[in-house]
């Protein structure tokens, strides 16, 4: 109780290393409920389309509206997280999550599910924002890893849930599955809500200098972010590296239809599964720990050296599944490359935001940056427009790859330097 007091006052002394993890766990934990809500939509499409015989791009829909509107209104969350704290709108948060999931469960047309996605959205977005943000807040030592820990939860957190959401959804259909899978995870995130506090002054310990990893000492507005030209070089490269693995995410089973490898069993590790339940969970926990990993990484090698990396292998991993994912073991293996290689962006594009803005408006700033996966979710309906009207997915996967080849160029030829400059500019 006295650490709580303690965490709400204005002004504070250090506090213990065990409270700042166990804010960490709490955020974790939060991320972890609101994970199905993009992860699982995939298991839905099939079972969607046949009831209604909508085509799949209209079902997409859905998705890319789901995404824009959990990024895209991060910011507006973030401004109240930094002004009023974390627990309002991560309460608030989980009720529209569980309203939104309602909805799908009632939803007998488009514009239902799309609603439906809307509402979940929101939701999610100011879950996610807030948990991120307050992250980054409470750990400016370790940035990447505390952010990559956090986005591990959302990541991860529908790992354990693939075989039971399917299951369900075959046994008691989708809309049951909506319904009960939302209510749940929607409580949980409003427990949670109430034992998240933000940071007050003296209560952390000062960012870190080093070689490797810059950051700055001036605290930036949102306003001053966006008038940043090397904010809007992050915004493009989250853009286009981000667009690739949300076209997978969102068409992991219709791919593995298309390929005929989704009911074929494969064996890996002593364990059977056919091969779309198999990737799916391989997936969401390489997706789940790619965000520490590389978050750790980061915070040893500098961000720009590890985007160099992650996005290099990225690109090798696309292009490797198109040209043998259509045999299923391969599948399994090289989409969990794909995942393992995507997911870090989630911890070092909002790592690398705060070390250049500064800690006092993160939640805000890496929200005005996350946005950017809304706009990568642009992509989704154009992939699959592009895979019906051409019927293959070769130039989908193809650019996708050059996308992320391309990104992990300009970080270590253009951020990083310019990067570099514009902190110790801010610094002097």
């Amino acid at each position: 109780m006295a650490e709580m007091v303690q965490a709400t006052a204005p002004t504070a002394g250090r506090v213990s290393d065990s409270y700042r993890w166990t804010q960490l766990v709490i955020g974790i934990a939060a991320m972890v409920m609101i994970a199905n809500y993009q992860y699982g939509w995939t298991f839905f499409v099939p079972d969607i389309q046949k009831t209604f015989g909508w085509d799949r791009a209209s079902i997409q829909w859905a998705f890319t509206l789901f995404v824009l509107f959990e990024t895209w209104l991060v910011p507006v969350e973030g401004w109240f997280v930094d002004r009023y704290g974390p627990r309002l709108v991560v309460l608030i948060g989980g009720i529209l999550c569980a309203i939104g999931w309602a909805i799908n469960a009632e939803a007998t047309t488009l514009s239902g599910y799309y609603l439906g996605m809307i509402v979940a959205g929101i939701g999610a977005g100011g879950v996610y924002g807030t948990c991120v943000g307050n992250a980054l807040k409470w750990f400016p030592d370790k940035r990447g890893l505390a952010a990559g820990l956090t986005a591990a939860g959302f990541g991860a957190g529908s790992a354990f849930t693939v075989a039971p959401i399917q299951a369900m959804i075959r046994d008691s259909g989708f809309q049951n599955t909506f319904l009960y899978f939302g209510l749940g995870q929607g409580i949980i995130v409003i427990i949670l809500s109430f034992f998240l506090f933000a940071p007050t002054p003296g209560q952390v310990p000062p960012a870190v200098q080093n070689a490797n990893l810059q950051q700055s000492r001036r605290n930036y507005t949102p306003s001053e972010v966006m008038g940043q030209p090397i904010f809007w070089l992050m915004y493009f490269m989250f853009v286009i590296v981000g667009a690739g693995g949300l076209m997978v995410t969102a068409n992991l089973k219709p791919i593995g239809v298309d390929w005929k490898v989704d009911t074929i069993p494969v064996t890996l590790v002593g364990m059977t599964m056919t091969a779309v339940t198999f990737a799916a969970t391989i997936d969401r926990i390489l997706n789940g720990l790619t965000r520490p990993f590389f978050g750790w990484v980061s915070d040893m090698i500098g961000r720009e050296n590890t985007m160099f990396i992650a996005f290099g292998i990225e690109g090798v991993g696309i292009w490797a599944l198109y040209t043998l994912g259509h045999d299923p073991v391969w599948f399994v293996i090289l989409s969990g490359l794909v995942f393992f290689a995507w997911g870090e962006i989630y911890s070092l594009f909002p790592s690398t935001c705060t070390d250049t803005f500064g800690a006092k408006f993160a939640t805000t700033n890496a929200g005005l940056l996350y946005t950017a996966k809304g706009a990568a979710a642009l992509v989704v309906p154009i992939a699959n427009y592009v895979q019906q009207s051409s019927g293959s997915w070769d130039l989908v996967f193809l650019i996708a790859a050059g996308a992320n080849i391309l990104a992990s160029l300009l970080a270590i030829i253009v951020l990083k330097p310019w990067r570099k400059a514009v902190v110790a500019q801010a610094n002097s």
